[in-house]
């Protein structure tokens, strides 16, 4: 018997029905097979994280080989090992003239976290009157342009001027650095939804609650998602600058504490928290990305 003949019996179908060659019949995989996919694609993702920590260890090596073969003063460019050593000291001996490392770190990251959410909330609600209104957008964007355009280290003097030198000035170039990437891309999510899919909610006689929570949240998460991304790095940009103005308190304040008794390693140290805290959140928006927009990473791997 055929295969044509076996699978006219399977599905009930008479033999004598229109011929089909064997090599019209889309051959199936096993079902055995499917299982495999996911550990495969796991494999994958672990082995593109293990490619993405080469360079970065390279570096460290090659770092590390300067203080050896005596290239460069430590001094100058203190090794990787004497940056370990120094945050050590840091974290358990700590110094009057630099405070602890935790310290320090509590306070910026206390700091980033009051600015980003105020920008981020205020960047969201604006994105979503610019995007859903046709003179929201004429009221809020042109605004928004006008404050992207402003060079935002130049109004620091400003903002000491206006609220002194304690955290709120701190806090408040941080919401503003961190709220005009994630408006730009939230807006231009918005703006990039499909019409049609307007269309249907208005079919359907969905309110704007549901509207917004069926259309345009799914619509412009998107776009939103690498407004967030961008709008981190430019919150942390943001803090480093502005920790190192009239600062008491913070890695800001230890990098001039450090400038000013010729302490390398010491900024190093602070350079390095600023890096890991940076990448840290980078890294939970991108595992939120993956987790929210599942449907799009199942789509690229087929």
């Amino acid at each position: 018997m055929s295969a044509i003949e076996r699978a006219a019996q399977t599905l009930g179908l008479p033999r004598d029905g229109p011929s089909v060659s064997e090599e019209d019949v889309t051959p199936v995989a096993p079902a055995a097979t499917v299982g495999i996919v996911a550990p495969a694609r796991r494999r994958r993702m672990s082995l593109s994280r293990g490619r993405r920590l080469i360079s970065p260890l390279v570096l460290l090596g090659i770092w590390q080989l300067t203080n050896a073969f005596k290239l460069i003063s430590p001094e100058k460019l203190p090794p990787p090992s004497m940056v370990v050593t120094t945050a050590s000291n840091l974290i358990f001996h700590p110094t009057p003239a630099f405070g602890s490392l935790q310290g320090a770190m509590a306070v910026s990251v206390q700091r980033f976290a009051l600015g980003f959410a105020l920008g981020a909330g205020v960047a969201l609600l604006l994105a979503l009157v610019a995007g859903l209104s046709r003179l929201g957008e004429a009221t809020v964007d042109p605004l928004v342009q006008m404050i992207r355009t402003l060079p935002l280290f130049g109004l620091i003097p400003v903002f000491i001027v206006w609220f002194g030198i304690g955290s709120l000035p701190k806090i408040l170039l941080v919401a503003l650095g961190a709220s005009v990437p994630l408006y730009l891309n939230t807006y231009s999510g918005i703006r990039s939804i499909d019409g049609r899919l307007f269309e249907l909610s208005h079919v359907l006689k969905l309110n704007r609650r549901e509207r917004l929570i069926n259309v345009v949240i799914p619509g412009a998460l998107p776009q939103a998602l690498v407004g967030l991304r961008q709008s981190l790095g430019a919150a942390w940009l943001s803090l480093v600058v502005a920790e190192q103005i009239n600062a008491n308190a913070g890695l800001g304040f230890m990098i001039n504490q450090a400038a000013t008794f010729l302490r390398n390693d010491v900024i190093f140290v602070a350079l390095t928290v600023y890096t890991l805290l940076g990448l840290l959140t980078d890294w939970i928006v991108r595992l939120l990305e993956r987790r929210a927009l599942a449907w799009r990473t199942d789509l690229v791997a087929q």
